[in-house]
């Protein structure tokens, strides 16, 4: 169970790390032959801005499919269509209309208008960020919800309120943690990637960043799952 638990919370993380390592092999960069309507939406102003918001998306999408593969009660049915939702949100909210989606442009649009609200950068970082997070937090948390987690839990109604609160709260801390700093990516010395492919201290960088922004988040998952297994293997 324990193997398990590690499998599923960090196994996201792993396939975000591996993603980075295929781009930099590969050496894909926007000259890639795509299909011109991908093309269209995906290269473009939040992709030159933000380019490590690619990683947060693959680790979106490896978190549903854990979720629809992992162990538990949960039905094939319900792993499957609550799968497909989840996966669907994390798309459409972080693709549409193009790269970033809802996600980095509610992060945008939130951190400019603080700043012209007279706040330092910081802080309009920070919001915008904390933006970010809710909208990517509330897709990954629904989908996960739908394909895996189960509603109801052990102990009176306002015990479980108080305690989904409370890791609700707390894993979207680690999700506003991780766009801050995986928005920081061109600040801190990551290259011009997508423009140029990735070369070996960019494509380490980014591992670097994506381990250090998506470890919080993936520790509590694992921390959360490890009870919840046993309950089920009970």
């Amino acid at each position: 169970m324990a193997l398990a638990a590690a499998v599923h919370a960090f196994g996201p993380l792993a396939a975000a790390v591996l993603a980075i390592v295929l781009a930099a092999i590969t050496g894909f960069d926007q000259n890639a032959a795509l299909p011109p309507m991908v093309e269209a939406r995906f290269y473009g102003f939040f992709l030159d801005r933000y380019p490590l918001f690619c990683a947060a998306l693959v680790y979106g999408l490896a978190a549903i499919l854990f979720a629809m593969l992992g162990s538990g009660p949960t039905r094939a049915i319900r792993r499957l269509i609550g799968g497909l939702v989840g996966l669907g949100l994390i798309l459409g909210l972080g693709l549409y209309p193009t790269f970033g989606g809802l996600v980095l442009r509610s992060a945008f649009a939130t951190g400019g208008i603080t700043f012209l609200g007279h706040q330092t950068m910081a802080v309009a970082y920070a919001a915008g960020a904390a933006a970010a997070a809710v909208t990517f937090g509330a897709a990954l948390g629904v989908g996960r919800l739908l394909a895996h987690r189960r509603i109801a839990g052990p102990g009176p109604w306002r015990r479980r309120l108080a305690r989904g609160a409370a890791c609700l709260f707390v894993r979207y801390l680690a999700l506003w943690f991780a766009l801050a700093i995986l928005g920081l990516a061109r600040a801190v010395g990551f290259g011009s990637w997508p423009q140029r492919p990735l070369d070996g201290s960019d494509a380490l960088l980014a591992v670097g960043l994506t381990c250090a922004a998506f470890l919080p988040h993936a520790s509590l998952v694992w921390r959360g799952l490890r009870p919840r297994l046993r309950a089920d293997a009970a």
